[in-house]
């Protein structure tokens, strides 16, 4: 609250702090609480830790026995509980000094865990909405204690007095707002029966609302977590599970996986994405701490790779942190993620074992998921290796079902390579897997852990070349005029030419050209045009062999066998240009400027030269 002036004082005398409330007010609605809508959770939390305090008091009530009332009809919000309460004392320590929280007392101190709020600060988001807090509190600790009325105002006055007994008849607290016009969006009474059931629907206390309308109150929270009830059989548990996580969820999930860590209180479920997402993306999980909704989007409680669930989870231990929307990171947060993450292995695990439609449909959805954990859960990887899917030259199939039809499994680097030569390779009967989506490559090399009998290697130009029969003598000395003019068209490229038969005729060409070879060429040239200079020394000491590029020719092809045995030079050359741009399109990588250009001279060079013919 702002205090007065202090008077005039001795040089390096203490002074007291002074506090502007409205500042700090628009501190909290701007850079604490994401909402002017926490207010109510404040009050229903506040609510809650009294009551727990007074369970603590009276411990043989019967439970049930204490609760919690809205009532807000578009003039007014309140809030009664039948909490420990407050006397006059408490009122002046905890209610006009900011920052300090009844349930820090010494009498409550060894039973702070049991206490939503720790921090001291919830009933100042009750002015974002009002600019005047009512309170009305009677303590349960003195049984002839009178009622004391606080009014709390944004100015940062506030006045105390003592009421009559009959003003507060039970122990318990009435906080009493009366909204600002601009707050109209947050207190009419839809809202915050809403807010309520959105905060405290998992709430243990009962909880109900009146909208002044002469009804009986409606329930909040009328009945206990999913996860709490009892069931006639596991399958209706399981659906009632999985009905729990659609509502709240908004999705159907694939599976419902029952989460229960007793160390630190914890129960809820984890709902399986019925759709990919992509790698990395992590979903925000609901998250309660002793019933109340803490936050919607509390990425942090599992780790990063299990980004196929989404969680609602209440716990006991997890501590919130001060403006009570998120987790705060400490040894019981990660001990909370670590139990988690392996409920999730458990589930793959059991699903591998006895349920092999679900894993199908697990993995067709979140093999990319699985592939991640895999790159570093050597469990998961022995159990799910051979059941992941993988693009190969069979087409889309699991590393199990290809590596018995291929004793040598090659992998690329990147996707590119694999398309450039899956067709050849195919029919050369090679099996080659595309390494170039993320894990993939990695992955993959670890095969022959799993299958001892099968061996991996990187695909490299020379084990593919090596598969592509050669001509005869008398077709490469027929060919031999072509194939230099092909290769001097093509130098400006670092392009060798080569002539060979391969499988399917219909494809003229091959372009053999790994990333790392053309990053290698690029490098020599930078170095050669900065030669003399610094940068050019570096490049030089870095330089290796550069590695060419391979134009192979399919000898098979009929448009090969036309174009080798042309005889005019510049036709010669232009042919030679356009079958390097076409097999150069075929392996969908990114053309450099140069290939492009080569791509438009030579089809027009090849159009005028066809009118030319023509006419």
């Amino acid at each position: 609250m702002t205090l007065p002036d202090a008077p005039s004082s001795p040089a390096g005398a203490d002074r007291t702090f002074q506090v502007d409330l409205r500042g700090l007010v628009d501190l909290l609605s701007h850079h604490l609480y994401s909402s002017p809508r926490v207010y109510l959770r404040e009050l229903l939390q506040n609510a809650v830790d009294a009551l727990t305090a007074r369970h603590a008091l009276e411990p043989a009530a019967p439970a049930g026995a204490f609760g919690i009332r809205l009532y807000a009809d578009g003039s007014a919000v309140r809030v009664e509980d039948d909490g420990v309460g407050l006397t006059e004392a408490d009122v002046h320590s905890f209610l006009a000094t900011i920052g300090r929280s009844s349930k820090r007392a010494e009498q409550v101190a060894e039973q702070r865990g049991d206490f939503i709020g720790q921090f001291g600060i919830g009933l100042l988001s009750c002015f974002l909405v009002a600019d005047e807090i009512h309170v009305v509190s009677r303590s349960a600790r003195t049984p002839d204690a009178p009622a004391v009325e606080w009014r709390g105002r944004g100015d940062g006055s506030y006045t105390i007095r003592t009421l009559r007994s009959s003003a507060r008849p039970r122990p318990g607290t009435t906080v009493t707002l009366t909204p600002r016009a601009d707050a109209g969006e947050w207190t009419r009474p839809t809202q915050v029966r809403a807010l309520a059931r959105h905060f405290g629907s998992l709430l243990r206390h009962p909880v109900t609302f009146d909208d002044g309308s002469g009804g009986p109150g409606a329930a909040v929270n009328p009945e206990p977590a999913p996860w709490a009830r009892t069931y006639p059989t596991p399958g209706a548990r399981s659906r009632a599970l999985a009905a729990y996580g659609e509502d709240v969820l908004g999705f159907t999930p694939l599976d419902t996986i029952e989460l229960d860590l007793p160390a630190v209180g914890l129960k809820g479920i984890a709902c399986v994405l019925p759709q990919a997402v992509p790698a990395g993306r992590r979903h925000g999980h609901r998250v309660h701490v002793k019933g109340m909704l803490l936050s919607e989007q509390a990425d942090e409680i599992l780790p990063e790779w299990a980004f196929f669930v989404r969680c609602v989870v209440d716990a006991e231990s997890l501590r919130p942190t001060a403006s009570r929307e998120s987790l705060y990171e400490d040894d019981t947060l990660a001990a909370v993620r670590d139990a988690l993450a392996e409920r999730l292995r458990a589930w793959i695990a059991r699903a591998a074992a006895s349920d092999p439609d679900l894993l199908a449909r697990f993995l067709h959805v979140h093999h990319l998921a699985v592939k991640s954990l895999a790159v570093h859960d050597d469990e998961i990887l022995r159990m799910l290796l051979p059941w992941l899917p993988f693009e190969t030259t069979d087409g889309h199939t699991t590393l199990d079902e290809f590596a018995r039809t291929h004793r040598t499994v090659l992998v690329t680097s990147s996707v590119e390579e694999f398309r450039q030569v899956a067709a050849i390779a195919s029919a050369a009967g090679l099996g080659v897997v595309n390494g170039g989506y993320t894990y993939d490559r990695e992955l993959v090399h670890r095969l022959p852990e799993i299958r001892p009998q099968t061996s991996v290697a990187d695909l490299d130009p020379a084990t593919l070349t090596a598969h592509l029969d050669p001509v005869d003598r008398e077709t490469e000395l027929a060919a031999a005029a072509y194939l230099a003019r092909a290769r001097e068209a093509l130098a400006v490229f670092d392009c060798d030419v080569a002539l060979r038969t391969f499988q399917p005729a219909s494809a003229p060409a091959l372009l053999v050209d790994s990333r790392e070879a053309r990053h290698e060429r690029t490098r020599s040239q930078l170095a050669r045009e900065q030669e003399g200079g610094l940068w050019g020394d570096i490049l030089g000491a870095l330089r290796q062999e550069a590695p060419r590029a391979q134009l192979i020719l399919n000898q098979l092809n009929p448009l090969v066998r036309t174009a080798v045995a042309i005889d005019e030079p510049e036709l010669a050359r232009t042919s030679a240009e356009a079958l390097y741009g076409q097999a150069a399109l075929l392996s969908r990588r990114p053309l450099r400027p140069a290939e492009s250009s080569l791509i438009n001279r030579s089809f027009l060079d090849l159009l005028a030269h066809a009118l030319r013919k023509d006419h």
